[in-house]
């Protein structure tokens, strides 16, 4: 498309200045030649008094010597013959024929005729004896055409310009043209290869800008589909966990028995299939975290947004919830659908892996350079934190997918943070989340590991296992 603008500004440009230059330049000419013949007509016309007077030889040879025409050999003067018998009289160089000479007497007015070297302009003049004497002025071709290469050069120089400024303002349009389109084009290979993080920023000419708004609203479509998707598999996955649970109480009441040994058997099977749907599930997710322009979220309202999803769940089991630090919007450079499913693994763990009717909180603190999540609960705790953060060590664990803190690691690693393990004040586990806000490198985050950002509201207690 750019080279396409560049070829076409330069035919438009080089037929505009063809079609105005040549004419132009032919004008310049023709000035050029008038003046040069009107010129040589009044110099011509400056011996008519004389040979209105007198015809004689020495008084015109006197006035020809007087001219700087006549001086310099380009004047010349031929008077007819007076009567039958009469002599004609030449006076200076001839250069146009006789017939020439015959054909201007007869019309009575200036005519030009060519010879070598230049151009004759004939100028008939009446003398007193009622004969017409014709004034030959000799005009060279340089002076016929003085200025005229000049006027050609000065309008190709200007005819250039234009081309080469046409040229370069079609370029410089085309790029302004050409690159939202690639990037249009490399998002929309992107997506098609999976990575459902990929926007465009919604700038350039009127038409691509509405491209690209339109294939961001399409991105951020298939991303929420995503998340609506694993929201369900996460709500299907604890609604078979309950009745699973019910079933493995009731299998172990069963006592001893072939029967109750294949019952026992069918509900262990039926849980490692719902923990294979789950891993197989998170396991396939695409990277969907926005890199465009406008990337990021309100912590404070995805936190808001799922503990109203697992208030229900909590309620069920007697567990008691505190959320602090979301009365305010806190933006975070992370996208909507990864925080989400970060909550949720960390959540899921307190369901999963904590006695029903344990408590659990939530905090949020915005800090200037970091945004903390603290995820904690009453639980029993985990007795090793370092080996819990080991990636895919949970995996051991009896009915563990083995991806909640490798969901959550990932998350706040992309923003140059890292996840924590400690004790919550509630009595068992706290994982704190730190989610750097870009105002410092991620190199330097070894700098910041010690420092408690500002938090706002009443200071409450937050974590979640992790498993």
């Amino acid at each position: 498309m750019r080279w396409a603008l560049v070829k076409v500004a330069l035919a438009v440009t080089v037929m505009v200045v063809v079609a105005f230059a040549v004419p132009l330049g032919l004008v310049v000419a023709e000035m050029a030649r008038d003046r040069a013949f009107s010129n040589a007509e009044r110099k011509a016309a400056g011996l008519a008094p004389v040979l209105a007077i007198t015809t004689d030889r020495a008084e015109l040879e006197k006035a020809v010597a007087t001219t700087e025409d006549g001086t310099a050999g380009r004047l010349a003067v031929h008077v007819p013959g007076a009567g039958p018998g009469g002599r004609a009289l030449e006076i200076g160089t001839r250069r146009a024929g006789a017939a020439d000479l015959a054909a201007t007497r007869a019309l009575g007015r200036a005519s030009i005729t060519e010879v070598p070297g230049g151009f004759a302009l004939l100028q008939p003049t009446a003398v007193g004896s009622g004969q017409v004497a014709v004034v030959e002025l000799f005009v060279p071709e340089d002076e016929v055409s003085n200025g005229v290469a000049t006027a050609w050069l000065v309008l190709a120089g200007v005819g250039a310009a234009l081309v080469v400024g046409s040229v370069a303002v079609a370029d410089r349009l085309g790029v302004r043209m050409v690159r939202p389109a690639q990037r249009l084009a490399g998002a929309a290979h992107d997506l098609g290869e999976g990575k459902l993080g990929a926007r465009v920023p919604e700038e350039g000419p009127p038409e691509l800008k509405s491209a690209a708004v339109a294939f961001n609203a399409m991105a951020d479509q298939v991303v929420q589909l995503l998340a609506n998707e694993r929201e369900l598999a996460a709500d299907l996955s604890h609604r078979l966990r309950t009745p699973l649970t019910v079933l493995r109480l009731n299998a172990a009441s069963l006592g001893s028995g072939p029967a109750a040994d294949q019952t026992r058997a069918a509900v262990e099977q039926l849980e490692r299939e719902v923990d294979t749907i789950i891993r197989t599930a998170r396991e396939a997710k695409p990277q969907t975290q926005a890199t465009g322009a406008g990337a990021g979220c309100d912590a404070a309202e995805v936190v808001r947004e799922r503990m109203g999803f697992w208030s229900a769940l909590a309620e069920d089991e007697g567990r008691r919830v505190r959320v602090a630090g979301v009365d305010r919007p806190v933006r975070i450079p992370v996208a909507r659908p990864e925080l989400a499913a970060a909550l949720d693994a960390l959540l899921g763990n307190v369901f999963r892996h904590t006695p029903e009717g344990t408590a659990f909180s939530v905090d949020v603190h915005n800090g200037e350079d970091a945004v903390i999540v603290l995820v904690s609960d009453a639980g029993p705790g985990i007795a090793d934190p370092a080996a819990a953060l080991a990636r895919g060590n949970s995996g051991e664990r009896a009915g563990s997918t083995g991806l909640g803190l490798d969901i959550v690691r990932r998350m706040a690693e992309s923003t140059g943070g890292d996840v924590r393990i400690g004790h919550s004040v509630l009595g068992g586990t706290e994982v704190r989340i730190w989610i750097g806000l870009g105002t410092r490198r991620a190199g330097a985050s070894g700098g910041r590991r010690g420092h408690r950002p500002r938090r706002r509201g009443r200071r409450l207690p937050a974590g979640t296992p992790g498993a």
